[in-house]
């Protein structure tokens, strides 16, 4: 009995230090694993310093201070959040959470920037305007594209789909443009005179994100531009250039000119100082900001009123400039045919000094 418990012991002993040592051994390889890995660690920071330090060697530095490795490594860090931050970005653009105009940024800076882009206001059954304004002062064509190319200036007609879309109306347009290839179709925006000022506002967002140009500027179809005469005033940053005015706000909803929004101007009912919208002419950052805040901006009973309340609260020089007047220039308000040929010499006024008339179909 004694000599069987004696040998239970021992085998109980022996199998205690079998574990024992089993478990020394998985310490051991654990252990073996943690210090191999940051060895490798270790190895792949000596490696990126070496080829850091043969740079400078390369370039006359002897030494890599402490400091400067340390910059090296944050360098390396804030490159990897870099590519993060990209890919974020990438993701954005593709949920629709980023501008349109950054996300052709790229593409944008390659080309060459415009003068400006004009963006003639009109709509269905204007052809005849539209017809006056290319033989006036647009041009078609090879000349309209020259235009474009060699002085820098886009003129598009701007217009928006029938509430029929597909009619007779929208075919009408996209023959007319098949054959001149100079609109801007607003596809999402339809055709309504309650919806100008909302019109204006697209206008604006397509022509940020096709063309990249110092200045951008409303015009209707009513009226003849002296190019030249405009491209003069086109030298200064963050401006909306017009001739400005405050008109009043009629709060009764038979009058013609009512505004919903009256009770927004105070009780004075004045509407702050916007541009006349015959024609208004804005800087490129004012555009991107329509652009970007497109969602947000309100807009009232009057597009020329609305554009003026985008820029209030904002740091923009309003260019006030008695040239964008037609009021001042009533004796210039006359018969297509006087305007496109005799403009300069009836009213004896030197050309350059004419930035634009109206023109009236009523005679």
């Amino acid at each position: 009995m004694h000599g069987r418990a004696a040998y239970n012991r021992l085998s109980n002993s022996t199998f205690e230090s079998r574990v024992a040592g089993l478990v020394l051994a998985m310490f051991a390889t654990m252990a073996t694993i943690y210090v191999a890995s940051r060895l490798w660690q270790d190895a792949e920071s000596r490696t990126y310093l070496v080829k850091e330090l043969d740079k400078r060697t390369m370039q006359n530095y002897s030494v890599v201070s402490v400091d400067e490795t340390l910059k090296l490594i944050a360098c390396r860090e804030q490159q990897m959040r870099l590519s993060a931050i990209e890919m974020d970005l990438a993701a954005a653009r593709q949920e629709g959470f980023v501008s349109g105009y950054l996300s052709q940024n790229d593409t944008q800076h390659s080309k060459k920037r415009h003068l400006a882009v004009i963006g003639i206001i009109t709509t269905f059954g204007r052809k005849k305007n539209r017809d006056a304004i290319r033989e006036a002062w647009m041009s078609t064509g090879a000349a309209l594209r020259e235009l474009q190319d060699n002085k820098g200036i886009v003129v598009r007609f701007v217009i928006g789909r029938s509430a029929n879309h597909g009619d007779s109306f929208d075919t009408e347009i996209d023959s007319e443009n098949s054959q001149t290839n100079d609109f801007i179709i607003l596809d999402d925006h339809v055709e309504a005179p309650e919806e100008l000022a909302k019109k204006m506002k697209s206008f604006f967002v397509h022509a940020v994100e096709k063309w990249d140009a110092e200045f951008y500027t409303k015009v209707n179809d009513d009226v003849y531009v002296n190019i030249a005469a405009l491209s003069s005033h086109l030298d200064k940053p963050r401006v909306y250039i017009g001739c400005m005015k405050s008109g009043k706000v009629f709060s009764e909803p038979t009058h013609r000119w009512y505004e919903p929004d009256w009770w927004k101007f105070g009780d004075g009912k004045w509407y702050f100082r916007y541009a006349s919208g015959d024609l208004y002419t804005i800087s490129r950052a004012l555009a991107q900001y329509i652009s970007i805040n497109r969602s947000i901006l309100q807009t009232y009973a009057h597009d020329d009123a609305s554009a003026g309340s985008w820029f209030i609260g904002l740091d923009v020089n309003h260019v006030d400039d008695s040239k964008f007047c037609c009021a001042s220039w009533t004796s210039v308000c006359c018969t297509l045919l006087v305007l496109c040929s005799l403009s300069k010499r009836l009213l004896n006024i030197p050309e350059d000094n004419i930035l634009y008339s109206k023109i009236n179909f009523s005679k």
